[in-house]
């Protein structure tokens, strides 16, 4: 027997590595597991490479439990260890032996996963001792027993294992007993070592006999040895596909298509990402792509690898080249990795690129499920948003889908207005905007629905990548300012005309909160929509802006702007303006006539200031006169406009008609409208 001092740089390594070294104490498995397979695998090497010429054996490794003992042990038939292999890669920490064997067998070897030399004392952080029984493929070799309770001191000794390869026993501490109980190992062991490509054996397979499961002889083999992203794309099939889809995302419905990743220079990638159905649930979740090394898993938390976008995809993916900290836990970000990050975009946009070209009906067909995903993509990724606007698609209201360069083509002839610029009509629900939709179209134009949760961002990005373009939501102006061919003419109507009318019709629309309300005229055909509400394009996108983004909130507190239309050329409306011309002339005129004259007046006196430096008190007492006498002026004129306003029913019937157009009828004054309009029949 030989003790010895565990050779550190500090007596206080073993708490540093129980408490800090590892993000997670369940890792202490991983650790173990991906060392017995790595020994597995040097030995498969050095008998391909004829170094070993005995008999390799029914290679696989175990975990068992003994409660009694309260140990936990992991074995393997591997390479095994010798006294001085011990004293190399046990005794002296941070010595990495996977180092060491990938340098000199690095045109042969098999997958190794060490890279730190630190995995075995991950053990440490559940076990009060730890036992190393160890017996090497040399010729010859001695069987060697090591042992540590925790602190720096070691024995050694010689032992009479027989079978080649390594027993790592560890005496679990009072507060990690949790790990003696199968169901726990097991599901560790599912979690972290379902792909690794050696057979990993927990205790045995179970039947049910005689009312209870009893154990067979059959060895309970926890892991898949050759996942999917390990082949190549020819030898499978896409049941392979959908199969391991579900083996990953139980409970899942069958993903969209998928896309296998397999790449070896200038880094190793291999993999295979889901697209699943999203349709309008923008939830980025951090689980749902697994990253492997060497099929040993590593992480969930895979920022920095995969783009933010990609997030909404499942799958896995496994790289020897993307480093990782001590525990394998964190990413560390690098070029290599940002190299990595730029591929996968690059070949999820190509995947889509073939299917859209190469399988159009189908790929129509799954469009509103991969939406939100493709716009979430092209607004977060400049280079994917480049990629993705030669195959995303636009539907327009009758269900039709167009590729952008094909939809830009399709309007053009109709939907160009005077200054040349490409005018993209849309909705954003089919139902509410159905007459203005309807408008539309009768005048030939096209109409997209536009109805997503990320549609009022992504009509803007649109907006500046299509060079002279707007994008116009349908309700946001009488239908014949929408796409101006020509110069419009003002309406026919005189300055007291529109005082009186503005004041007529905007006494009759009733109150709603958080809404403001002009009123325009408009030389409309004379069978187009007598009035028609629309709402102000700015100040809705920065609205709506506003509620995706937090730093735009003040936008949110601004009060909605709608425009009620007057059609001046309606017969009802044109009944409307004679009536209310009969009916109030002979109050009205006067008082716009002395308005008229103040206003003249003011003027006047304002236009003696020529150098901008301010009347004079005098100039300044008297203009505020004129002013007030202004302002009395225009309130008698609105009484009186008011007042009459109030017997006529033809108004208050053509505002609430164009407010419940536009779904802002509601409560009493909608009871109201619903009582008039029967009373009118």
């Amino acid at each position: 027997m030989s003790k010895g001092t565990i050779g550190v740089t500090t007596d206080n390594i073993f708490p540093v590595i129980k408490k800090f070294l590892y993000s997670d104490h369940e890792i202490f498995l991983r650790e173990l597991i991906s060392n017995a397979v790595d020994a597995t695998q040097k030995l498969k090497t050095l008998s391909s490479i004829g170094e070993y010429k005995g008999e390799l054996g029914d290679l696989k490794v175990t975990v068992s439990i003994d409660k009694e003992a309260g140990t936990l042990t992991v074995s393997d038939m591997g390479i095994g260890m010798d006294a001085e292999d011990v004293d190399k890669y046990i005794n002296q920490i941070a010595f990495s032996g996977a180092e060491e064997f990938l340098a000199k067998y690095k045109d042969s070897a098999n997958a190794i996963i060490g890279h730190f030399g630190l995995g075995f004392y991950s053990a440490f952080m559940v076990s009060k001792k730890v036992e190393i029984h160890s017996l090497s493929y040399k010729e010859g070799a001695k069987a060697v027993l090591w042992t540590c309770d925790g602190s720096p001191e070691y024995e050694m000794s010689e032992t009479d294992k027989t079978s080649r390869g390594t027993d790592i026993v560890l005496y679990l501490d009072d507060d990690a007993k949790e790990f003696l109980e199968k169901s726990r190992i097991d599901e560790l062991l599912k979690k972290y070592c379902r792909f690794l490509p050696v057979p990993i054996v927990s205790g045995k397979e179970q039947e049910w006999k005689d009312g209870k499961y009893v154990d067979t002889d059959r060895d309970n083999v926890i892991n898949n040895i050759e996942p999917i992203w390990a082949k190549k794309p020819s030898e499978l099939k896409d049941e392979d596909y959908i199969n391991f889809y579900h083996a990953i995302q139980p409970g899942q419905e069958d993903p969209l298509f998928w896309i296998h990743l397999n790449v070896d220079y200038p880094f190793t990638l291999t993999g295979v990402l889901y697209f699943p159905k999203i349709k309008n649930n923008l939830d980025i979740r951090k689980d749902r792509i697994q990253l492997y090394c060497n099929q040993v898993f590593v992480t969930d938390s895979v920022e920095g690898v995969v783009p933010d976008f990609l997030m909404l995809l499942q799958g896995v993916i496994d790289s020897p080249d993307i480093p990782l900290n001590v525990s394998r836990s964190y990413l560390q970000s690098d070029a290599n990795v940002k190299k990595i990050a730029s591929y996968i975009t690059k070949k999820v946009s190509q995947r889509l690129e073939e299917i859209a070209k190469n399988d159009a009906k189908n790929f129509e067909e799954k469009w509103n499920d991969i939406k939100i995903f493709i716009e979430y993509g092209m607004l977060t990724n400049e280079k994917f948003c480049d990629s993705a606007l030669k195959f995303m698609l636009l539907e327009d209201t009758e269900g039709k889908y167009f590729k952008l360069d094909d939809y830009k083509t399709l309007i053009k002839d109709t939907q160009t207005d005077k200054d040349d610029n490409l005018v993209v009509l849309y909705a954003t629900d089919k139902v509410a905007q159905y007459s203005y939709i309807k408008a539309a179209t009768d005048k030939g134009y096209n109409v997209l629905v536009m109805d997503g949760q990320l549609d009022s961002a992504f009509v803007g990005m649109l907006e500046q990548k299509v060079e002279k373009s707007h994008f116009v939501r349908v309700d946001s102006d009488v239908i014949d300012n929408l796409i101006k061919k020509e110069d419009t003419k003002d309406a026919d109507v005189s300055e007291k005309q529109r005082n009186v009318l503005t004041t007529l019709f905007k006494s009759q629309i009733p109150a709603i909160e958080k809404a403001e309300f002009t009123i325009a005229f408009a030389n409309l055909a004379a069978d187009s929509t007598p009035v028609v509400v629309t709402q102000s394009e700015y100040m809705r996108r920065m609205k709506e802006m506003a509620a995706l983004q937090p730093g735009m909130s003040f936008y949110g507190e601004f009060p909605d702007s709608y425009v009620l239309t007057l059609n001046v050329n309606h017969p009802v409306v044109k009944k409307v303006i004679d009536a209310s011309a009969s009916a109030l002339d002979a109050q009205v005129n006067p008082i716009e006539d002395e308005l008229t004259v103040v206003n003249a007046e003011i003027k006047a006196i304002r236009d003696t200031d020529k150098d901008y430096k301010g009347l004079p008190a005098d100039k300044q007492k008297e203009v505020d006169e004129k002013e007030k006498r202004a302002h009395e002026l225009r309130d008698q004129e609105a009484a009186i406009v008011t007042e009459y306003a109030k017997g006529q029913d033809t108004v208050k019937q053509l505002v609430d008609i164009a407010l419940l157009s536009n779904g802002l009828l509601k409560g009493e004054a909608l009871n109201n409208f619903l009582k008039r309009s029967i009373d009118l029949l």
